[in-house]
């Protein structure tokens, strides 16, 4: 990892900084939510490098520090955090499911995760919460109209007799729980509620945030 200081992010996909001896560079920022929280000028940031050709930007923000740590904002590492969890078996919730496919279809959705085992079929669709206000983190950080998708496909498939889970990913080391962000979209918020009341299961987890390593933690409250 590469320590720098973010002067601004634009364009959703772009970030300029400062890296530590000064150098003035464009890094590519892998997440296109709001970024509330995680992002603001001057923060310190970790870059990682990947020179190459075929590649516009050889840097790729990671992380955010804060003073209660780090901030993950890559969000294609949470499902590859979550694979390398399920192989472990450190997810106590879904040890039972031997084999899994990703990115699978069901209906008209693509869900992260078609997990099988002896007790048979579980879908689990993944989300990467980094929004803290106060001490509880929040999803979605933006509107998300596919979010909510997402959450009536669940719903389906668990009225059709298979197991569905919620998996939020808590990519940051501070907050003590995790709830729907009615505040930022309350259709998300209420689809949310009616899902667990239909069945769906939801699962909270934090990973394990530095410059030398990324890797699920332990459980966090859902409220």
């Amino acid at each position: 990892m590469h320590r720098a200081t973010l002067l601004r992010r634009y364009k959703r996909f772009l970030a300029d900084v400062e890296m530590a001896d000064g150098t003035l560079l464009t890094a590519h920022c892998p997440n296109t939510g709001s970024m509330r929280t995680c992002g603001a000028p001057g923060d310190t940031i970790y870059l990682s490098h990947h020179p190459g050709k075929g590649r516009k930007y050889a840097y790729c923000w990671e992380l955010t520090q804060t003073a209660q740590g780090f901030v993950g904002v890559n969000t294609h590492l949470p499902n590859k955090l979550v694979e390398e969890a399920l192989e472990a078996g450190k997810i106590p919730e879904l040890t039972e499911y031997t084999n899994w496919k990703r990115e699978a279809t069901a209906g008209e959705s693509r869900l992260d995760f078609r997990l099988e085992g002896p007790k048979g079929v579980c879908w689990v669709e993944v989300k990467n919460v980094t929004l803290l206000e106060g001490d509880t983190l929040f999803f979605p950080d933006a509107v998300s109209a596919r979010g909510t998708k997402h959450l009536e496909t669940l719903q389906r498939l668990k009225q059709g007799g298979e197991r569905a889970v919620l998996l939020f990913i808590v990519n940051r080391t501070d907050g003590a729980s995790v709830a729907s962000a009615a505040h930022i979209d309350p259709v998300y918020a209420k689809a949310f509620a009616e899902a667990r009341r239909q069945g769906v299961e939801v699962l909270a987890y934090r990973t394990h945030l530095s410059p030398e390593a990324i890797f699920l933690g332990q459980a966090v409250r859902v409220l």
